[in-house]
């Protein structure tokens, strides 16, 4: 699939300059920057014009996600989709239920001391760990970065939720922690705040909701709520991933 399928306008930017190239465009006035990483292929598949043709139009999915009452709406989104789930399964073993298979991470304990800030991953070489020497910035045609998700038809594969529950939770977030959308990779969301939470209670709220729009981050990742909260607190860099 060609790099002409592309529809937005890439600019290129050494993995060590991103970040600084990214904060450029954002006053440059040429639309929304994201920095998409050396991982432009994975957002050709819903470029090509024939695979467009059968994808909801943008407007369609932030009309949507601005009907969305988040988190909420995805809390529920997330049970009919276990229930769904279940259901099949259920066919086959009569014994499983919604609420054997529900999991709750632990709240665990406050962590004495929290990990390096994860910063904007997507630009770096998982292998090695050091920047990629190219990566890609689309300029998405929008002075909103919220509905970024929508125009790049990013989302609804296994525990991924669909785009417009992304465009939904930055709507929110960015309301109440200043909240950007600066890389998205083929399964990788980073985020800045401007301001983080307050207290304790508070951190451990935002957790909660974090781990229903991506579990992995507990499940696979700090292994329990106030771990996650301890991290919130500490830095301006939120992190998602969906394998």
């Amino acid at each position: 699939m060609a790099m002409v399928d592309f529809p937005f306008e890439v600019v290129e930017a050494s993995g060590q300059h991103a970040l600084a190239t990214w904060e450029e465009l954002k006053n440059a006035g040429r639309g929304t920057p994201v920095v998409l990483g050396s991982e432009i292929e994975n957002f050709l598949r819903a470029c090509n014009p024939a695979q467009r043709a059968q994808l909801p139009p943008v407007q369609d999915i932030v009309a949507v996600a601005a009907s969305i009452n988040f988190p909420n709406d995805l809390v529920k989104f997330r049970r009919d989709e276990l229930a769904a789930a279940m259901a099949v399964l259920g066919n086959m073993t009569l014994s499983i239920s919604v609420e054997d298979e529900e999991y709750e991470p632990p709240l665990g304990e406050w962590p004495a001391e929290t990990s390096d800030s994860p910063g904007l991953s997507v630009v770096y070489d998982f292998v090695t760990g050091k920047p990629r020497p190219r990566v890609n910035i689309a300029l998405i045609p929008t002075d909103d970065p919220n509905p970024v998700p929508a125009h790049l038809h990013w989302g609804h594969w296994n525990a991924c939720p669909p785009p417009a529950y992304h465009v939904a939770a930055l709507r929110t977030w960015r309301t109440r922690y200043g909240a950007e959308l600066i890389g998205i990779g083929g399964d990788t969301i980073n985020l800045r705040v401007s301001r983080r939470p307050a207290t304790r209670e508070e951190a451990i709220d935002l957790a909660r909701v974090q781990h229903a729009y991506c579990n992995d981050i507990i499940d696979q990742g700090v292994g329990s709520y106030r771990a996650l909260a301890g991290e919130l607190m500490a830095h301006d860099w939120w992190y998602f991933w969906w394998d």
